[in-house]
């Protein structure tokens, strides 16, 4: 173990396998083996050269849904995170500087730096290992991470610091979702899925589900995971159905996920008076969405952006999880090995014909 594989990003559409040095690991350190990593959006959008909040430091290693295995880790590290080495944890997207003026208020996924596993540091300079589509991982000392029961699937793990805590935060601890709510979730890819456990633990009333006519197995899922309605938006109005199924009361939250400009117009119209509006879904830093700012005037709509998810929403997707309550591991639909990264992402983008892939892994 004197050196680690990992598929690196050199430029758009570009990936490149490499060997790294093992980092020395220090008191406050680890070292992961990472045991499975998935296949985010934001990977696809990368990989393509989307823009983005800030120009990307590449090379990069991308992979921030973090499953794997504790292989060394520093006497004081071993305190802080409560593991020892043969520990199964998951990894936090975000870690923060500590020293910038949101680290400071404990707000570390908006770190002016934008420390992040997989996304905005380059892998050039030692010691080299910030991203999971790598068979090791390097834990600095403000990396935050979380012991999981050794009977959890990596298949569910790996949707923990990703979907399931993302979902937490943008519903429930921002979105203020209350028990009776009824709620539209527009997109039922991987964050739309979570999105319906999470609505129902949550208690709401009611979870309906718009998306396309090519979303057929992933509708097929929803309604294994709970959703109480689905719309195929291209052979039903949603904007009616969703009308007669509320008596005309329409939605009291409405989770736009699709990632089209089309959803975050129709959200304004699904959601209620008084209602809220969700989103998550990135649409491109260059791209302009035409709002009829009237309409949320006069309904008094909330509109909320979110990003990604913290150790408060992270704690409570692990209780969720380890219950086993829902069939996530069903989510995962194809795995590749870590030479095959750059494939994963073609399929997990729909670049493949004759795939339909809902959760895209790789496993190191």
């Amino acid at each position: 173990m004197e050196t680690s594989r990992a598929m690196v990003l050199e430029a758009p559409g570009r990936m490149v396998l490499k060997e790294f040095p093992i980092p020395k690991i220090g008191p406050e350190e680890g070292l992961l083996k990472v045991d499975m990593v998935g296949v985010c959006g934001s990977d696809i959008g990368m990989y393509r050269g989307k823009a983005t909040r800030a120009p990307r430091p590449y090379p990069i290693i991308m992979g921030h849904e973090i499953f794997g295995t504790i292989i060394k880790v520093g006497g004081a590290a071993a305190k802080r995170w409560n593991v020892k080495e043969g520990d199964r944890t998951i990894v936090e997207y975000a870690f923060g500087c500590g020293e910038c003026c949101y680290c400071k208020e404990g707000d570390y996924i908006h770190c002016e730096k934008m420390l992040t596993y997989g996304s905005m540091i380059s892998c050039k300079d030692p010691p080299h290992l910030w991203g999971a589509y790598s068979e090791y991982l390097y834990l600095p000392p403000r990396a935050r991470i979380h012991q999981v029961s050794r009977s959890l699937k990596p298949e569910v793990g790996i949707l923990i610091c990703a979907v399931l805590g993302n979902a937490i935060r943008w519903l429930q601890i921002v979105g203020g979702l209350k028990k009776g709510d009824i709620v539209v979730i527009e997109g039922p890819g991987q964050q739309g899925l979570a999105g319906i456990v999470v609505a129902k633990e949550a208690g709401a009333e009611k979870v309906i589900v718009t998306g396309t006519s090519k979303d057929k197995v992933r509708f097929e899922m929803a309604k294994i995971l709970g959703a109480d309605e689905v719309i195929d938006v291209e052979k039903a109005d949603p904007i009616r159905r969703i009308k007669e199924m509320t008596r005309g009361r329409m939605a009291d939250m409405v989770m736009d996920v699709t990632g089209s400009v089309k959803g975050a117009i129709h959200a304004i119209e699904l959601v209620k008076k008084k209602g809220t509006v969700i989103l998550p879904g990135l649409y491109g830093m260059d791209r302009e969405v035409p709002l009829i700012l009237d309409k949320i005037v006069y309904k008094e709509v909330r509109i909320q952006g979110v990003f990604s998810h913290d150790s408060q929403s992270v704690l409570p997707a692990i209780r969720l999880a380890e219950t086993a309550t829902y069939p996530l591991e069903k989510m995962v639909t194809h795995r590749f090995s870590l030479e095959e990264a750059e494939k994963a992402i073609q399929v997990a983008g729909g670049e493949m014909e004759g795939e339909d892939p809902i959760k895209v892994v790789i496993v190191p």
